[in-house]
């Protein structure tokens, strides 16, 4: 039971501060900062308690005035006094300059600190001196990029509120940091979901989101596009535009313009256009393809404000099996696929946005790509994508593109496509790899990846590769994985024990236990909805085997860790934050203890049933096959345990979905639930 203040005795008051930062009144000798990203350059200089919080000067500058209204709201909502003004109490004060200001360069001469051209766009520098604050930006995202590393080191809450003094400088290595989120393979998040978004990402220091559509904007021209109850609507976007506005975060809309428009496609007024009846791709001999495309980006470049729209083009795997096909087969698929690039890029030259597209495609027709015009190379930006960690570098994915004197972007993924959790074990390293061998070759910008592609994801599950990204574009080089595990969980969640990145390798460790011993892949959906006795089912349940204990322990010790963590806060009095993103992580960690118990109780329901069928003639053990049965079948049975386990993680899926998304396309999901409870019912 949580305890008030009041209630907390000296000795109570000295144990607490234990378990989070040294417990002295006075700067003290500077613990480890836990940043994410880390800075370029950190000079601790030591910690103080802050139990009265913090005050924060009034901004000179009017556009930093948003950055310091966000600044007190974050503390308020941890706890912590916060005052913007020069009256009342305080255990510190923070005070935003401008680089070329008088007092921003006193207060840097004195702390040997430098601001030079690099740092003009977004970098900061954040000088603590007993207890006062600087922090100075040339710009406003500066500013407000610094106090977001401010906001990390300030730690605990209340009466138990530390400041980690440094002297740090910093700014990105890369121009655009963003994060590609898929809502069009069911999930569609709430209006406030996508705002609480846009205050995590700009905390990190991510300066883009990129919407990615396939019939989920409610166009004028195309009204049978979106789903009832499923799609942006031009109110929704005018509304995130705005709320991004200050956050310094672009919203670039992505819309697929060639391939994945089934949704679209398969409405029969639409069945001209399609390369395939009812099919994915759009036919590129079809003038009508183009006037569609048109129609779309320009109500898009309208409604969104910005330097970039995003034309997908992807996995365009049917192009040359219907209406093109004659052409395809005299002129090749890399010519019919860039000459309709070409047209696209010609029909959206007078909206004056540089055009994303995804580099899949055109990536094997180097010669190709080469012979360009030069207006198409210069105006159209080549995102590369690879979701696997590739031991020998991700360059092929992008020399096609930088060898023609085009602008590339990276596009790791989080890795959540199909499973009970992320896989970051993979996640981690290919974000890492790829976003480094990115900035080696010059690609300007990274754009993470979140893909629903079985509707079955949760944006709360993704938190984790989601930051790691923001630290990967922001830091330069190699961002380090081991320095993220060790600070994700103070930083996201404000967890002291160190529990919670605990908990998320723990789950890596299961991913890796199926995917490199058990070899069936990972936590796969498939694995948590297979029925252990069709034929699919027996086969993996043969490689499963030896591995469904420790697979179980693994789970079951990450369910544990995020227990504790919860008790700890509880204890301390000091609640943990994004504890949606928490929930997640346990619900994720329950449907992977319940494949390995699946697997388990299948064989045992075998065996049982065997020792049962032959001890069914004598009748001196008529008590022990009333017991076996029992077992099997009876209250509190293997078949009863499995109807239960699918049950409950029903109710907790629905309950997680609606915290961030619309009810639309849950049932889908939820129905699958119902489905296996009712086969072992």
């Amino acid at each position: 039971m949580k305890l008030s203040a009041a209630c907390r005795t000296a000795g109570f008051l000295a144990l607490v501060a234990a378990l989070l930062s040294p417990a002295l009144p006075a700067q003290t000798t500077p613990s480890p900062l836990h940043l994410v990203p880390m800075p370029r350059e950190v000079r601790q200089t030591g910690s103080i308690a802050a139990p009265q919080g913090v005050r924060i000067l009034p901004a000179s500058e009017v556009n930093d005035q948003f950055a310091a209204s966000d600044f007190a709201q974050t503390m308020a909502q941890r706890g912590i006094p916060a005052i913007i003004g020069i009256a009342g109490d305080a255990s510190f004060t923070v005070e935003l300059l401008r680089a070329k200001s008088p007092a921003a360069q006193q207060r840097m001469q004195a702390a040997h600190v430098t601001f030079d051209l690099t740092m003009q766009d977004e970098g900061y520098a954040v000088i603590t001196t007993g207890n006062a604050v600087t922090v100075i930006g040339a710009s406003p995202e500066g500013i407000f990029y610094g106090l977001q590393t401010l906001k990390q080191m300030i730690t605990g809450g209340s009466l138990l509120t530390y400041l980690h003094g440094a002297v740090i400088r910093d700014w990105p290595a890369m121009r655009y940091r963003g994060i590609d989120d898929d809502l069009s393979r069911g999930p569609m998040p709430t209006l406030e979901f996508q705002k609480h978004q846009i205050q995590v990402f700009a905390a990190y220091k991510i300066n883009l989101y990129s919407p990615y559509m396939e019939n989920t904007f409610a166009y004028t021209s195309s009204p049978l596009a979106a789903p009832p109850g499923g799609g942006l609507t031009p109110s929704d976007v005018a509304t995130l535009v705005a709320f991004a506005k200050p956050y310094h975060i672009t919203i670039v809309p992505e819309q697929e313009a060639f391939g994945h428009l089934h949704h679209l496609l398969n409405w029969e007024q639409y069945v001209p256009l399609s390369e395939t009846p009812h099919g994915h791709v759009l036919a590129p001999g079809q003038p009508g393809s183009i006037q569609l495309i048109t129609q779309w980006f320009t109500q898009l470049a309208q409604q969104f404000p910005g330097p970039f729209l995003h034309i997908g083009a992807d996995e365009t795997v049917s192009l040359g099996y219907g209406q093109t096909q004659s052409d395809v087969q005299q002129r090749g698929l890399g010519p019919v696929y860039l000459d309709f690039m070409q047209k696209v890029n010609t029909a959206l030259t007078p909206l004056h946005r540089k055009l994303l597209f995804w580099g899949d495609i055109a990536m094997k027709d180097p010669t190709l790509i080469a012979a360009l015009p030069p207006e198409m190379k210069q105006n159209m930006i080549a995102v590369g994508w690879e979701y696997n960690p590739q031991p020998k570098g991700f360059a092929k994915y992008l020399t096609p593109f930088t060898q023609a004197g085009m602008e590339t972007w990276v596009a790791p993924g989080v890795n959540n496509w199909r499973r009970v959790y992320p896989n970051y074990g993979m996640a981690l390293a290919n974000i890492q790899g790829f976003t480094r061998d990115g900035q080696a070759l010059g690609s300007t910008g990274q754009l993470n990846t979140v893909w629903n592609d079985d509707g079955e994801g949760l944006f709360n599950s993704d938190w984790y590769g989601v930051l790691f990204g923001a630290a990967a574009a922001w830091q330069p080089g190699e961002s380090s994985i081991p320095q993220f595990q060790s600070s994700y969980g103070a930083v996201f969640h404000g967890d002291p024990t160190g529990n919670i990145d605990e908990a998320q390798r723990e789950l890596i460790l299961a991913h890796a236990l199926l995917k490199e011993q058990a070899k069936v892949g990972d936590g796969s959906n498939g694995l948590f909805w297979m029925d252990p006795w069709s034929k699919d089912g027996m086969v993996y349940a043969d490689k499963i085997r030896p591995y469904a204990h420790e697979l179980r322990l693994h789970a079951e010790r990450a369910i544990t860790l995020i227990i504790q963590a919860r008790a700890a806060a509880e204890y301390t009095g000091i609640p943990l934050r994004e504890t949606d993103a928490i929930d997640a992580l346990e619900l994720g960690a329950r449907r992977m203890d319940f494949i390995g118990m699946k697997f388990q109780f299948a064989d045992e329901i075998t065996t049982g049933y065997a020792r049962a069928l032959a001890e069914q003639s004598d009748k001196s053990k008529k008590e022990a096959l009333g017991n076996e049965l029992s077992e099997i079948g009876g209250v509190n049975g293997r078949m009863q345990d499995l109807r239960d386990g699918y049950s409950l993680l029903g109710d907790m899926y629905q309950q997680a979905w609606l915290r961030s998304n619309r009810p639309y396309w849950m049932h889908n999901v939820t129905a699958m639930y119902n489905l296996k409870t009712q086969l072992w019912i």
